[in-house]
């Protein structure tokens, strides 16, 4: 037990020692349900102010590609890497002893880096489809509150509640048609009714909603 204390404390397999309980903490405290699982597959953005077509991706999604580590989350990936580097570096010491550890640094981390993208494919495989990002064809069929004075064909914002309980102030239009039909123009305070969405002007029509009868 000492000597296996004594070669994991020592240089290099302290570096790695020091990372692997970091990773084992964040590990169970994703068990236990205090700390988020990070994904690099195309995490979900929440229905922002003006709603977003999606922009903002992690950076560190191109660089697993260009390790090989792709298709696993990055939490998943960093601690593949440092397990099979722990595991090197304390293999490496306990066969050669201490007085290699300047080559057993990189060796030990090339080493994580191979056993990681060997797990990384088949593991990738298993993983949960991510979800399709949010569009804004997402709030077609919702009821909105009309924010402006007036709605018409070329001016109208209202305010939209996602499924997700967010809420947007979205551009809004309303045509003659509808205007001139039951309910007429639409006005600040009133409940209005998405029904589609333009993606040359980016704004969506709207017409009065029904009200509801009991």
């Amino acid at each position: 037990m000492g000597d296996f204390l004594g070669a994991v404390t020592a240089f290099p397999t302290v570096v790695f020692t020091f990372a692997l309980v970091v990773v084992a903490v964040y590990w169970l405290l994703v068990l236990l349900g205090g700390a988020h699982f990070h994904g690099a597959r195309g995490g979900h953005h929440g229905h922002g102010h003006g709603h977003g077509h999606g922009a903002g991706r992690h950076g560190h999604g191109g660089l697993q590609r260009v390790l090989g580590l792709g298709g696993v989350p990055i939490t998943v990936a960093v601690s593949l890497v440092v397990a099979f580097a722990w595991f090197g570096a304390l293999s490496g010491r306990v066969v050669f002893g201490g007085g290699h550890g300047g080559v057993l640094l990189p060796v030990a981390l090339v080493g994580g880096w191979v056993g990681a993208r060997v797990l990384a494919w088949p593991l990738g495989r298993l993983m949960p489809a991510p979800a399709p990002p949010p569009s804004r064809r997402d709030f077609v069929g919702l009821g909105c509150v009309i924010r402006t004075g007036r709605v018409g064909p070329d001016f109208g914002q209202a305010e939209v509640h996602a499924a997700d309980g967010s809420s947007a102030v979205v551009q809004v239009r309303q045509s003659l048609d509808d205007a001139a039909g039951p309910g007429g123009v639409l006005r600040a305070g009133a409940s209005a009714l998405i029904y589609d969405y333009d993606d040359a002007g980016e704004y969506f029509w709207v017409m009065p909603a029904v009200p509801a009868t009991g």
